[in-house]
């Protein structure tokens, strides 16, 4: 990789494929670099998982998203990425763990780690971040969070079964990881900080989840947080009174949410708002205020990642190569 690439894309999910995508049938070479497989994301999403957005709105580049139910499922969604990438033909580097950018030669210079352990150093005109926003679960901070007990991903119910589950949080994940489980046999409570579900929860969901919790199938902790996590139980403190209550427990599954990881942006002198957490951009182009650095994606939303999701993150792609190429970079 001695020559030097136009667009190199830190983040290989379906934003960054609509960035290669974006750039098919054109002269501008784009490379995409990713730390782990392709879709790294949605690997980590529940193995079972139905998008709530359809099949139409997920598509890439005009390539058709034909299944025949309205909503893909996460096998349907990993199998079309992987189908836009070979259709257009776009160059994805997996497992090239990108531990620098910084200004130098034709533009950036990327150094780059290998899973084998070896380093290389690219050259690139212009960087587009799309990393996404799963680089690390939001904490607890609470303690015994550290115990193998807790889980910040949930991919399916049975290792649960018979067991006293806590699942933290009230949102779409939360939700359905509860249902799910309750339905395999687990003993399921529910804690959350408010007092109802959350109002994004997909809409076929919510009757279902509403039922089992008037019903007392699935008790809930309104206004409560997790205080403290132990070996057979976890102490939950009510946040308007302070009071605390102890419940058995053998898991915790905390669906807390996640965070981007800003620091290549950081490192290149790209500003970023501390209390919403989005790097400053404009939204016509995706270009930051550090010129030739764009980003794609949901970390254009910020701390609010329910903000940006692939049906509108997707069209990233296009503005930023529209951008290169009317500003005379190939």
């Amino acid at each position: 990789m001695n020559e030097v690439i136009d667009v190199a894309v830190v983040g290989a999910g379906p934003c960054g494929i609509a960035v290669g995508a974006a750039a098919a049938g054109t002269d501008t070479r784009v490379v995409l670099f990713d730390r782990g497989p392709l879709t790294t994301s949605l690997l980590n999403y529940p193995y079972y998982m139905t998008f709530f957005s359809t099949a139409q709105k997920l598509e890439i580049g005009g390539v058709p998203f034909t299944i025949p139910d309205p909503r893909p499922t996460r096998r349907d969604a990993l199998a079309y990425y992987r189908r836009v990438v070979k259709h257009y033909g776009i160059e994805v580097h997996q497992y090239h763990d990108v531990e620098s950018v910084e200004r130098g030669g034709a533009g950036f210079l990327l150094r780059l780690r290998r899973r084998d352990g070896r380093t290389l150093a690219v050259e690139a005109r212009s960087i587009v971040m799309a990393t996404g926003g799963f680089h690390e679960p939001n904490a607890l901070d609470v303690a015994g969070e550290d115990l193998p007990k807790v889980h910040h991903y949930y991919y399916e119910p049975y290792p649960f079964t018979d067991r006293d589950v806590l699942v933290v949080g009230a949102g779409n994940s939360a939700v359905e990881a509860a249902l799910e489980m309750y339905r395999n046999d687990a003993r399921v409570q529910l804690v959350h900080f408010e007092d109802r579900i959350d109002r994004g929860v997909k809409p076929w969901v919510v009757p279902d989840i509403t039922n089992r919790l008037e019903k007392g199938e699935i008790p809930v902790h309104w206004r409560h947080r997790v205080a403290e996590i132990r070996w057979n139980e976890v102490v939950l403190r009510h946040v308007d009174t302070g009071e605390t209550r102890t419940i058995a427990n053998d898991e915790v599954v905390a669906m807390t949410g996640w965070r981007a990881n800003p620091t290549l942006l950081r490192s290149l002198g790209v500003t970023i708002d501390d209390e919403t957490g989005i790097p400053s951009h404009d939204p016509a182009t995706m270009e930051t205020d550090v010129p030739g650095v764009f980003i794609a994606g949901v970390l254009a939303a910020g701390h609010n990642a329910n903000k940006i999701f692939i049906e509108n993150g997707k069209e990233h792609g296009g503005r930023i190569i529209r951008a290169l190429r009317a500003a005379g970079v190939r």
